[in-house]
C-alpha cells in the first residue's frame, strides 16, 4: 500500500479535492472498458487516485513515487479495451480530466492539447477554424487524446489518414524516472536524434506520461460522400475491400460489418428495412465535390461488379451521421446477442481479409461460438467478437483467442492493430515478437523506468513485471 506519509504528501501536491481516497471513489476508477482477460477480471482497488491541475503537479507526483516507489497507473477516460488503465496492483490512478485546455494555431495547422482533451472535442474545434484533425475512434466521444497518444489509437479514417502517432508532432512528458523532456518539435519536420515521439506513442503509459502534446491538423476537406453496400455473402464483402484500394479510389473509410454486427444496429439503419444482409460495407470518401461524386460512383461499380445487390449513396451530413454513428455502436450493442464476448482487434494484410473472416468464423465454429466481425477493412484491422451465450463461463477462452492470433499471425498479421496489449494479451506478445523481442522492450523499459512504477503488469508478460513484491490484499 501506499505509505501514510506519502499520501499526506500527495495531498499536499495537489491540493483540496485533488486526491480522491473514498471506497465509492476508489471503485469508479478501479476497471476500464476491458471485457475479459485471459489473467482474470478480478478488479483490484487502487490506493488513492489523483487528479493534478498541471504539468508541474503530475512531475512531482512521478518523483514522489520514485521515492516512495509505489505504482502509477494513468487513466484517460477509461474507453480502453485491453485493461491500461486498470490497477493491477492497487498504487495511485493518475486521472487526467482536469489537464483539458487546448489551443487551435490555425496559421501553423497545429494544435496544442493536454492530455484530458476529448477527442471529438479536438476534432470540432479545427473544424470550426476550417481544419481537419483525421483520427477518429469509435469512442471519439469519450476517449482522451492521452489515452489515444498511450495506446497509439486507430479508428475509422486510418485506411487514408493513418493512425495518432502520425499526427503527433511534439510532447511535454515525463519519464518513469521523474525525468521532464520535450520529445520531437512543434514543427512539421524533425529528424533531430531519435524519435522519442514513436516511442512514447503507443507504449501504454509504461514509459512515462504525456503533459501537452502538438497536433498536425489538415484542411478541412470540401465535401464528404459515404455509400453503403449489401452483399449476399460476408466473403463477397471482403474481397470488395481490397479491390477498392487498388482501383485507387482513395476511401477515407472502408468499413465491414457481418450478418452478426448489422443485426445489432439494424434498427439505426433505415436503409435496410426488414432484410438484414450477409455483409455490409460503409465506404467514405472525400476531396473536392466533383472529384468525390465520381469516386463514389466508381466505388458502387465495383462493388456491384463483386456482388453487392444494394448500393445506396448519401451525401448529406445528416444521413452520413447516422450511418457513422450506427457503426461506432456495434461493440456495446453486441450486447443483445450474448452478454459476454472475447473481443480482439487482430490486422492481416488487405489482401488476406477474406481468409481472416474465413478462419475466425471456422476457429468460432469448432469452439461452438458465434463470430461476430466488423471492422477496418481498408487497413486489415478487424475487431473479432466470440459471443458467449447467456449463463456460460468463458471457458477456453484463452484457447480462442490464441487460436485467432495465430492465425493473423500466420497471415502476416498482427495480435493487435489498435487496442493495444494492457493485461489482456501480454501472454500473447511473444507469438508475434519472439523472445528476442520482449528482452528489448524490458531494456527499454528499465533505461527510462528503473524502479518500475510506470503502469506494472502491462504490455509485458508476467516474467518481466518490474514490482512482483507491490501486492494489494483488497481485491473484490
Amino acid at each position: 500500500m501506499i505509505e501514510p506519509n506519502a499520501l499526506k504528501k500527495l495531498g499536499e501536491i495537489l491540493g483540496p479535492g485533488g486526491l480522491i481516497k473514498d471506497a465509492v471513489g476508489l471503485t469508479c476508477y478501479s476497471y476500464d472498458a476491458m471485457p475479459y482477460s485471459p489473467e482474470g477480471n478480478q478488479r483490484v482497488m487502487p490506493d488513492a487516485v489523483a487528479l493534478p491541475r498541471d504539468a508541474d503537479q503530475v512531475c512531482e507526483i512521478v518523483s514522489l513515487a520514485n521515492e516512495f516507489r509505489f505504482p502509477i497507473v494513468p487513466r484517460g477516460a477509461g474507453t480502453g479495451m485491453t485493461g491500461g488503465a486498470r490497477p493491477t496492483m492497487g498504487g495511485l490512478v493518475l486521472a487526467f480530466s482536469r489537464m483539458n485546455n487546448m489551443e487551435i494555431l490555425d496559421k501553423d495547422l497545429t494544435a496544442r492539447v493536454q492530455p484530458g482533451v476529448i477527442t471529438s472535442r479536438i476534432q470540432q474545434e479545427a473544424e470550426r477554424a476550417g481544419l481537419f484533425y483525421p483520427p477518429d475512434p469509435a469512442s471519439s466521444e469519450a476517449c482522451t487524446i492521452g489515452g489515444n497518444i498511450a495506446e497509439n489509437a486507430g479508428g475509422l479514417r486510418a485506411v487514408k489518414y493513418g493512425v495518432t502517432r502520425d499526427y503527433v508532432l511534439g510532447l511535454d512528458a515525463v519519464l518513469g524516472d521523474a525525468t521532464r523532456i520535450k520529445a520531437g518539435a512543434k514543427t512539421v519536420k524533425s529528424v533531430a536524434g531519435l524519435d522519442m515521439v514513436s516511442l512514447l506513442a503507443g507504449s501504454e503509459g509504461t514509459l512515462g506520461l504525456v503533459l501537452e502534446a502538438w497536433l498536425k491538423l489538415l484542411p478541412l476537406p470540401e465535401s464528404r460522400c459515404t455509400l453503403l453496400a449489401l452483399f449476399e455473402t460476408a466473403d463477397q464483402a471482403a474481397s470488395a475491400a481490397p479491390a477498392i484500394l487498388t482501383a485507387r479510389l482513395d476511401p477515407t473509410a472502408l468499413e465491414f460489418m457481418d450478418r452478426y454486427t448489422i443485426e445489432c444496429v439494424a434498427d439505426q439503419l433505415d436503409e435496410l428495412g426488414t432484410n438484414i444482409p450477409g455483409a455490409m460495407l460503409l465506404v467514405e470518401l472525400d476531396g473536392g465535390i466533383g472529384d468525390t461524386k465520381r469516386r463514389i460512383r466508381d466505388v458502387r461499380s465495383i462493388c456491384t461488379d463483386l456482388g453487392a445487390y444494394n448500393t445506396r449513396i448519401s451525401d448529406s451530413e445528416e444521413a452520413r451521421e447516422q450511418l457513422w454513428k450506427a457503426r461506432k455502436a456495434i461493440s456495446p450493442a453486441l450486447g443483445k446477442l450474448a452478454p459476454f464476448k472475447i473481443d480482439e482487434d487482430v490486422a492481416v494484410p488487405r489482401s488476406r481479409l477474406a481468409e481472416l473472416v474465413r478462419g475466425a468464423g471456422e476457429i468460432g465454429l469448432k469452439n461452438g461460438l458465434k463470430c461476430a466481425c466488423y471492422g477496418h477493412a481498408g487497413d486489415g484491422n478487424l475487431h473479432v467478437n466470440y459471443l458467449v451465450p447467456a449463463g456460460e463461463k468463458p471457458a477456453g477462452a484463452e484457447k480462442v483467442a490464441r487460436e485467432l492470433f495465430e492465425l493473423a499471425i500466420s497471415l502476416g498479421g498482427t495480435i493487435s492493430g489498435e487496442h493495444g496489449i494492457g493485461t489482456a494479451k501480454r501472454m500473447y506478445l511473444e507469438l508475434e515478437t519472439g523472445r528476442a523481442g520482449l528482452d528489448i522492450m524490458a531494456s527499454v523499459k528499465q533505461a527510462l523506468d528503473p524502479k518500475g512504477i510506470m503502469n506494472p503488469g502491462k504490455l509485458l508478460p508476467k516474467d518481466y513485471d518490474t514490482m512482483p513484491g507491490y501486492v494489494r490484499k483488497n481485491t473484490e
